[in-house]
């Protein structure tokens, strides 16, 4: 039996019934979507389950995630990587567990995490009994090499003895022997087949705190088995474009693929795969999301190419705002416009705005009004200010509010 891989991405209709989905964020969204419906993604429905602390699924935000690439028995340049990971907004990290001595750092990784740790394994069902004991919130297993329903078996039991979840983790480079002789080739079919036969055999003992995966290399296969999955199943589905590449090649790989079923509705947590540092994959993924509408979080910036209109350098101030203004976690919307053709329009949208006049100054536009002038040599000090200033206010008004 062959499978054949259409090339080609069916993206659903959006409907446009205006309806949050998920809560907790911040209400300028919700009220965005009713004033311009064409905004709104209507969500997959899909039941919910926690990886430690992070809900995952349901109404729960899109998770982001990311995975270490340091040895995982050297738990300090672990817990380094970790903390650089959170700090840049992921919510979960996955840790490889191939070893003994990497299963053994995992209880002191865990402890001091600040985030929830997902323990990867692979052939050596052993290790997630030994991640599961170690404090692990979330077990990867993949299908193509766990091994028999019998050692599936113990590994749900250490799950279940220590409040793990599990996430099915198929891979389109590593599927079943059986499947790839039934198929032919890694297919849509075979890797959702893969998937709902580890799922079954998951709830056959009773555990339902599961999560699934389908990725692939090719972003046409990835795309079809998450669409084919999201049909047969309420299970959260977690997204990724495996080995997508370099920074550059791998952001845009994922972008086109994850966004389109992201889009769709489809998707509760999220990893952009690159050959980079973790940190990079946590703002690619955070960008892909605040693009769609589905998180906020950090400055939003909205840029012009520019062009001989200019009346400032956009692309060096562009590059030194985001260098100066990454440590703000706020929500809030920036608009750089090198000139009056767009620029006005621009910052009516956003909230802070500014745009470039002649004389060596612009136009300074707060909550989409203009509002005074501030000449080219002041400019990037004066609007990391009135960021600073405006995300302090956001945290007070926060804090009150709790």
């Amino acid at each position: 039996m062959t499978c054949n891989i259409l090339r080609h991405v069916i993206i659903r209709p959006l409907p446009c019934r205006i309806t949050s989905p998920f809560r907790g964020e911040r209400t300028k969204v919700t009220r965005m979507q009713a004033l311009r419906p064409w905004r709104h993604i209507e969500r997959r429905k899909s039941r919910q389950i926690m990886v430690g602390n992070v809900p995952v699924g349901g109404d729960a935000p899109i998770a982001v995630q990311t995975m270490t690439n340091t040895p995982t028995e050297d738990a300090d340049a672990t817990l380094a990587q970790i903390r650089a990971a959170a700090e840049a907004g992921a919510d979960i990290v996955r840790v490889s567990c191939p070893t003994e001595e990497s299963t053994a750092a995992m209880p002191r990784i865990c402890k001091e995490s600040p985030v929830p740790i997902v323990a990867d394994i692979h052939f050596h069902f052993k290790r997630g009994i030994e991640a599961a004991d170690a404090g692990a919130a979330c077990l990867r297993i993949n299908p193509g090499n766990i091994g028999s329903e019998a050692r599936v078996k113990e590994v749900i039991a250490a799950a279940k003895a220590n409040g793990c979840s599990i996430r099915i983790g198929v891979n389109g480079g590593s599927l079943e022997r059986h499947l790839l002789e039934k198929y032919g080739e890694p297919c849509p079919d075979a890797m959702v087949e893969s998937a709902l036969d580890h799922a079954r055999i998951l709830e056959d003992h009773g555990f339902d705190q599961y999560k699934i995966s389908v990725k692939a290399s090719d972003m046409f296969l990835t795309v079809a088995a998450y669409q084919q999955l999201a049909e047969a199943t309420d299970a959260p589905l977690h997204l990724g474009i495996t080995e997508a590449g370099g920074l550059r090649t791998g952001t845009v790989k994922s972008s086109i693929g994850m966004g389109s079923l992201l889009w769709a509705g489809i998707g509760d947590t999220i990893r952009v795969s690159l050959s980079a540092d973790p940190v990079e994959e946590v703002k690619v993924g955070f960008e892909m999301l605040k693009s769609l509408g589905l998180r906020t979080r950090g400055v939003n910036i909205v840029a012009c190419p520019s062009c001989a209109r200019q009346g400032f350098d956009v692309i060096k101030t562009v590059e030194i705002l985001e260098q100066r203004l990454a440590h703000i976690s706020e929500p809030i919307s920036l608009s750089i416009i090198g000139c009056v053709v767009n620029g006005p329009g621009e910052a009516a949208l956003t909230d802070l705005g500014f745009t470039g006049g002649g004389k060596e100054a612009g136009k300074m536009f707060v909550s989409g009004r203009p509002d005074h002038n501030v000449s080219n040599a002041d400019m990037v000090d004066h609007i990391v200010d009135l960021v600073e200033k405006r995300a302090e206010l956001m945290r007070a008004e926060k804090e009150a509010a709790e």
